[in-house]
């Protein structure tokens, strides 16, 4: 259905979007999560052309849509798109925001959209409202009649941009339950979401954005339960984190103190385990810059909300070597120390040393 090939995006110097690729077959239920700010609405804006790629390419069943020759009317018939706000008509009843559309650009007589408008009302159980404005709405009444005229206008494809992110959390349930009437009935879409319990249930499959791609894609089973990349993970588990660039033995210990004295107090971790994290950063920030080359070291102090677990990780470069494997020499002390307090993990990965301590549950 939707095939799309190194599409990016910039705005002036700003690059959004920078290498996607993806295919989507026709009856597939896609959910895009992931950080705000990541480039997931403008995928959405540029399927549609709403925001016009820089460079790439998109194929909807075998049309180029950057081609010059694009009818591009006639794309957005075949891809509806429901937003954020409801951008309904304030002077229209809600049946006359269904039937406008159909009217207008499809041809059809009055009679028969109004009774597909009626068809769709009731579809999304709002049939009772079809001669009210839309001040006479909830918001998410608003919404689901903003699905409706969407389908009024016989879309193949459905893109929803966060279309439960303005809605009070009461009506949220009710919107997320015509979408999955329509995922049930077979209708491709697109949807950007942070509802995570919702895009695991409805969705045949998840993209993770990161970074101006998809930096991870699988079912909903593989990206909840077995996320594979470190970003996808962190997402998924709702871990709040901070980083620091070491780069010579000088570095300043006591600005990492402080950044990590702000991140607990932001995030409500008890003083004794703000002492731990800072105790554990010291020695193993000693142990890494004690030898005589360079210094390149990224230090991350990573929390999940979820778990409230605590990490202090490090990636730093050079030969394959655990700082904390060998014992016997000067530094053994730091080393039990580092064990007393933490589980330990160790890998070697693309030329890098990465090391994970996990704090231990307090005592």
């Amino acid at each position: 259905m939707i095939h799309i090939e190194h599409l990016s995006k910039q705005f002036g110097d700003l690059a959004v979007l920078r290498d996607v690729n993806a295919s989507i077959e026709a009856g597939e239920v896609i959910s895009v999560i992931g950080p705000s700010g990541t480039g997931k609405s403008t995928l959405l804006r540029c399927l549609n052309l709403l925001d016009r790629p820089s460079g790439g390419r998109i194929l909807v069943k075998g049309q180029d849509l950057l081609d010059p020759a694009t009818d591009v009317a006639a794309l957005r018939r075949r891809m509806g798109m429901v937003f954020q706000s409801f951008n309904l008509f304030a002077h229209l009843t809600a049946l006359e925001n269904l039937s406008v559309g159909p009217r207008r650009l499809l041809g059809v007589p009055a009679e028969a959209a109004r009774e597909e408008g009626l068809r769709l009302l009731q579809m999304v159980g709002l049939g009772e409202c079809a001669e009210r404005f839309p001040h006479e709405l909830s918001g998410g009444q608003k919404q689901r009649v903003a699905i409706a005229r969407c389908l009024s206008m016989q879309p193949e494809i459905i893109l929803f941009d966060e279309p439960t992110s303005a809605l009070d959390p009461t009506m949220v349930s009710e919107v997320l339950a015509v979408i999955r009437r329509l995922a049930r009935q077979g209708m491709t879409m697109i949807i950007v979401t942070h509802e995570m319990a919702f895009a695991r249930d409805v969705s045949s499959r998840i993209f993770y954005m990161d970074e101006g791609v998809i930096y991870e894609e699988g079912t909903p089973a593989q990206i909840f339960d077995a996320p594979q990349r470190p970003r996808t993970r962190d997402f998924i588990h709702r871990v709040r984190s901070i980083r620091c660039q070491i780069t010579s033995a000088a570095f300043d210990l006591y600005a990492i103190f402080g950044q990590i004295e702000r991140f607990c107090e932001k995030h409500a971790i008890p003083p004794e385990r703000e002492n731990t994290l800072q105790l554990l950063t010291e020695e193993l920030l000693a142990l890494l810059t004690a030898g005589a080359g360079p210094v390149d070291i990224t230090l991350t102090i990573a929390f999940a909300e979820g778990s409230r677990t605590l990490e202090v990780r490090t990636d730093s470069g050079g030969e394959p070597a655990n700082p904390l494997a060998a014992a016997g020499s000067p530094d053994d002390l730091g080393r039990r120390l580092i064990e007393g307090y933490a589980d330990i993990q160790y890998r070697h990965a693309a030329g890098r040393n990465q090391l994970v301590l996990t704090l231990k549950d307090a005592r």
